[in-house]
């Protein structure tokens, strides 16, 4: 990341709101889990034009549901017309053919969706308040429009089995990319662990299942994440990628795993922050909480949290 002015990816969840309380969900977002101080319409509008300014190329909405935010499409047309490409994971609700013809508009770069299951019983279990249907119906759209949605699986207990099912339902579908990997032991799933993690054997065998489906069928590409939480913490660690985590209240953070928050974009530019993220990555404070959460899995629990870190005073100095 030294090697750049700006960051060249933003993360960026506008709300923790969501009609679904998926239990494997790794931001413990939901209806009643809606931070006070989100950013506001102007706030969220000022941080999208200074992206633009700083010719970020790539900015990825996350959640809580993005879609689910009333100022979501003046923040995309602002990226969009300045030429940064968006990326939305959500789940579909809000995804009807007049949204999905203003995504077509704008040329969206991706659009995620995920599909927990085979059928509705097991994808739903999974993600209540959420919906099979619904989700699907939602990818036929962007299908329609030539948009090629991308699915995304994430494995648990519950539904490991029915990996290889949702990929040839997704081949007959026309998804782009099929998404997967391990479970993150973040928010809810960090809280839930050894009630929804699957075995490494039924992981690893499902995988091997992925592979020979894709290679049978030729369908989506097959992209499964190589590394769990601990393993992406302690790579990100020793290689920073050159991105910004911002979070509803605009706090901006270093990765998704750690508590750590570094500036406050509601009262400072981007473009200020961003030397605080490299610095962030080195210090003595950050290193050392990804060294213990390898072992201490208890310290994933505080990912969704924003801990003050202070760079320009001693490492204990940061406020939880």
């Amino acid at each position: 990341m030294g090697d750049y002015g700006a960051p060249l990816f933003l993360a960026w969840q506008l709300t923790n709101n969501c009609t679904g309380r998926c239990l494997h969900c790794c931001e413990e977002s939901g209806a009643d889990f809606v931070w006070k101080d989100e950013m506001s319409r102007a706030q969220a509008l000022s941080l999208a034009r200074q992206i633009v300014e700083l010719r970020i190329a790539y900015v990825a909405f996350g959640g809580g549901e993005p879609m689910s935010v009333p100022h979501v499409w003046d923040v995309f047309e602002t990226l969009a017309a300045g030429g940064t490409e968006i990326k939305i994971e959500t789940n579909g609700l809000d995804l009807d053919e007049r949204a999905c013809d203003r995504l077509k508009a704008m040329n969206i770069a991706c659009v995620q969706i995920s599909i927990d299951g085979a059928t509705a019983g097991v994808h739903e279990k999974l993600r209540p308040g959420s919906g099979y249907k619904p989700a699907w119906d939602a990818i036929d759209r962007l299908v329609k429009r030539g948009l090629e949605p991308e699915l995304v699986f994430i494995p648990t207990k519950f539904n490991v089995q029915d990996a290889v099912a949702v990929y040839e339902q997704a081949t007959e579908r026309g998804i782009r990319t099929f998404v997967t990997g391990p479970m993150m032991r973040l928010g809810r799933a960090a809280h839930a662990w050894d009630a929804l993690a699957c075995s490494d054997e039924d992981w690893a065998e499902a995988v091997m299942g992925l592979k020979a489906a894709a290679a049978a069928l030729k369908g989506p590409r097959l992209a499964v994440y190589p590394w769990g939480i601990q393993q992406e913490m302690k790579t990100r660690a020793e290689s920073p990628q050159s991105m910004v985590l911002v979070v509803p209240n605009g706090r901006a953070k270093l990765l998704n795993a750690l508590p750590f928050a570094v500036a406050d974009l509601k009262t400072e530019s981007l473009a200020s922050a961003w030397p605080k993220v490299g610095a962030a990555w080195k210090s003595a404070e950050v290193q050392d909480f990804v060294r213990r959460a390898q072992t201490q899995t208890d310290l994933l629990k505080h990912a969704n949290e924003c801990w003050d870190l202070r760079l320009d005073e001693s490492p204990s100095s940061s406020t939880k």
